[in-house]
């Protein structure tokens, strides 16, 4: 008997045994696929495909957590572990349900379920398992690397241009991604996590790694600026003076490095973007800030309005774009596949309801968040530096998603999947603390039960993998219809020309 293992054994030795490098493989497929798409074979499209990839990746993250959960932890626990996320989950739910005779209705409220599910078990997971240092080195070791690569490409797309006396800089840079506005998301979750790459880690007191950091970043933050993203710099802004004012002097080297990185990439914008042009071109072509709200106002005000209609449970998944039009300047400004408004989508879809389950969640998080920067401002809490940098990067998130697609982009999601787990295991209390919810010995009966229960949910899962198969198909055949109805361009949404599903009434002919 006492020769046997227990599943639970085998899985908890296994992850420690693998988890290094299965968290640096996961990171490093995550970033290449969203800086470096263009140098990889696509099937269709960019967005379309790492859709597919950040689907198959919440799945794995999900059946892994929950495979790992219904061995090590008693099922009251769980749901106690679980909390936070309930309301916000039901809400989902409830939107599936009640919306069953829309084309494709489970593909997105299963997918932000299964989203949000997916980084709170991996957080969870980190954390009981004491992985949160190791996994937060590889994201930031793996961001380091990808981020220094792309800017070192961006310099040499910079010298084309000069070279071949193009101008609209903003037109080839940042590259890579189909909008502009997808590139800023990635800033938003990046940036804040530059300063770790000085302050942490066996190299730092190299002055190699410390040039190439201050490169990264500068050139990060130049275009940043060449590409006037308010929204990107609203929310680092924001991310920077909440950390300064809850962790104290605990976050001085961070936030001294983080102004330092912005004062390079400010004088980096100065030199590619002002002197040198100014010295090459004739006209001097510089992307203004725009100080007003770029059309998002008739996109909010129809939104709240959509999210009245059937207070508090909203109009349905992907009601945005299929719903009859409700306020008179939404009918005569330009149509657009969400309402820049992350939040407000959600209120209009899924209703206020889940805007309460975020606030839930939200709540949550900052009550573990202020306790853990209670211990950092106590000098109690090594490695603080590691929570300031990601809680400055989820902040930003936050907020950027107020005015833009933070939470829609595959790209921007695949990269805030990561980000999201880690910021989750770090908020959470030593694994001491937490080793009450950890069953060391269940019961045979119990852990079939919850072993069950995972099995249904990952066959369901799948399942829903197929239903998006299925839609990705539909978008396919969908497209040409598509460029003859809507020849603004492409609506992203779910998929890039997200105006599928359309009302039955303007479905295109089937061709006999």
């Amino acid at each position: 008997m006492g020769s046997r293992r227990s599943l639970s054994d085998v899985l908890g030795k296994n992850i420690l045994d693998f988890s290094g490098l299965s968290i640096v493989v996961v990171a490093f497929l995550s970033f290449g696929y969203v800086l470096f798409i263009d140098f990889i074979p696509v099937l269709s499209g960019a967005y379309a495909d790492q859709r597919i990839a950040l689907s198959v990746l919440v799945i794995g993250f999900v059946a892994f957590g929950l495979l790992w959960l219904s061995n090590r932890v008693e099922p009251k626990s769980a749901l106690v572990m679980f909390r936070p996320f309930l309301l916000l989950a039901l809400s989902f739910l409830y939107a599936t349900a009640r919306h069953q005779s829309e084309p494709f209705y489970l593909v997105e409220p299963v997918f932000y379920l299964l989203y949000f599910l997916a980084f709170g078990l991996v957080g969870y997971l980190l954390n009981l398992e004491r992985l949160t240092w190791k996994a937060a080195s590889a994201v930031v070791m793996v961001a380091a690397v990808a981020c220094f690569f792309y800017a070192a490409m961006t310099i040499t797309v910079y010298l084309f241009a000069i070279a071949d006396d193009f101008s609209q800089l903003d037109h080839v840079i940042p590259w890579g991604f189909v909008n502009i506005r997808y590139w800023s998301h990635i800033a938003t979750w990046l940036v804040p996590l530059f300063p770790l790459f000085l302050l942490t880690g066996p190299l730092k007191e190299s002055r190699l790694l410390r040039i190439a950091s201050a490169f990264t970043a500068a050139i990060w933050w130049w275009m940043l600026f060449m590409s006037s993203s308010r929204g990107s710099v609203i929310g680092l802004c924001v991310g920077l003076i909440l950390v300064w004012l809850y962790f104290g002097r605990a976050a001085r080297p961070w936030v001294v490095l983080f102004v330092k990185f912005a004062i390079y990439g400010f004088v980096a914008w100065l030199i590619l973007s002002v002197i040198i042009p100014s010295l090459v071109f004739e006209d001097l072509q510089i992307r203004r800030v725009g100080s007003d709200s770029s059309g998002r106002i008739p996109l909010w005000q129809e939104a709240w309005v959509m999210s009245m209609q059937n207070f508090p449970f909203g109009m349905g998944p992907q009601a945005w774009i299929t719903h009859e039009t409700l306020t008179e300047a939404y009918r005569q400004s330009p149509r657009f596949g969400h309402p820049h408004n992350m939040y407000l989508m959600w209120a209009a879809e899924y209703g206020w309801i889940s805007i309460m389950g975020l606030a839930v969640l939200g709540v949550a998080a900052l009550r573990r968040l202020v306790f853990r920067a209670r211990e950092v401002r106590g000098g109690q809490k090594p490695n603080s530096l590691w929570l300031i940098a990601f809680t400055s990067s989820v902040t930003a998130a936050i907020v950027h998603a107020g005015v833009s697609a933070v939470f829609i982009a595959p790209g921007s999601m695949l990269v805030g999947l990561l980000v999201l787990s880690v910021f989750w295991a770090l908020i959470q209390p030593d694994p001491a603390v937490q080793s009450a919810f950890v069953a060391c010995a269940r019961p045979r009966p119990s852990r079939l039960a919850g072993l069950a229960v995972a099995g249904i949910l990952i066959f369901g899962s799948l399942f829903w993998f197929g239903e998006v198969l299925r839609y990705q198909k539909a978008m396919i055949d969908d497209l040409a219809y598509y460029h003859e109805e809507v020849p603004s361009g492409y609506l992203p949404r779910f998929w890039f020309h997200g105006y599928f599903p359309r009302p039955q009434s303007l479905m295109r002919p089937t061709e006999d």
